[in-house]
Formats: structure tokens, C-alpha cells, sequence
């Protein structure tokens, strides 16, 4: 199940955003939680500072109960956590052509992809993140 918590006090509609999440988890077979957060610029520069080294702000930030490599982890309820900028999604929204609402489900399904295990540190490993994201949207324009 999907929670989506909005930090930034301006979504519209998170029931549309979980309806869509939740029915994306179903169809990759994943049972277990994952946290989205909603939050703004500001908020996502200070993670990407604590936590990368990075003193600016980006789209979106993964943070997975556990890493794939770890050994004899039990199986838990909860998958992880993603942050999204609301801010930095309007803005990439306009240059991918897409609305805020479906730039913030690319994010999504970006984010779920690493706490799957998945990175993209080669053009070939962007795939898994392509087609996740492709997957999103065509569940947005079913539902």
C-alpha cells in the first residue's frame, strides 16, 4: 500500500495519486509499504545535502529499508520511503511536456525503482526506470 503525505499542504487530489501508485504496486507483485512524501525545493536540497553530499535540490530521493546486498535481512512490511519535489517536478513537468500530476508519477515510479534495487549508472541501466515510468502513465490514463 502506498501512503502519500504532503508536506507541502497544496495537492489537490492524493487519493487519484494513490489509486494509481497502489495499482502499480500490485502489478509488479510488490506487498509491501512504500511512503511518498511531497515535499518542496527547499526541504529535498536539505536530504540531498545530509545525506549526498549535494548542496542543491533534485527531483526525487529514494531511501530503502534495506539495501539489496543485505544479507539475512527478514522480510518486512515496509519497501521504503520517497521524497518529491513538488517545485522541481512543475519545472520538468514543462520540459517533458507532461502535467504536474504525471511528472509527479514518473518521479514515483523513478524512486520505486531504486527501492526495488535498481541504478542506473550506465545508459543501458536506465531501462528498468524507462519502462517504469512508461508503466505509470499508461496506468494514469486507465484509471
Amino acid at each position: 500500500m502506498v501512503e502519500i503525505i504532503d508536506e507541502t499542504n497544496s495537492w489537490p487530489d492524493l487519493d487519484s495519486l494513490e489509486k494509481v501508485l497502489n495499482h502499480y504496486l500490485v502489478d509488479l507483485s510488490i506487498e509491501q509499504d512504500v511512503t511518498v512524501v511531497l515535499c518542496d525545493d527547499d526541504f529535498i536540497r536539505e536530504l540531498n545535502l545530509e545525506h549526498r553530499g549535494l548542496d542543491e535540490a533534485t527531483d526525487v530521493l529514494s531511501y530503502p529499508l534495506h539495501e539489496p546486498d543485505d544479507v539475512n535481512m527478514p522480510v518486512v512490511s515496509h519497501l521504503g520511503d520517497i521524497f518529491i519535489s513538488v517545485d522541481t517536478a512543475a519545472a520538468q513537468a514543462k520540459d517533458h511536456q507532461l502535467s504536474v500530476t504525471q511528472e509527479v508519477l514518473t518521479l514515483a515510479a523513478h524512486g520505486l525503482t531504486h527501492l526495488r534495487g535498481f541504478d542506473h549508472p550506465t545508459e543501458e541501466a536506465w531501462h528498468p526506470f524507462h519502462e517504469a515510468q512508461k508503466h505509470v502513465l499508461r496506468l494514469a490514463g486507465d484509471l
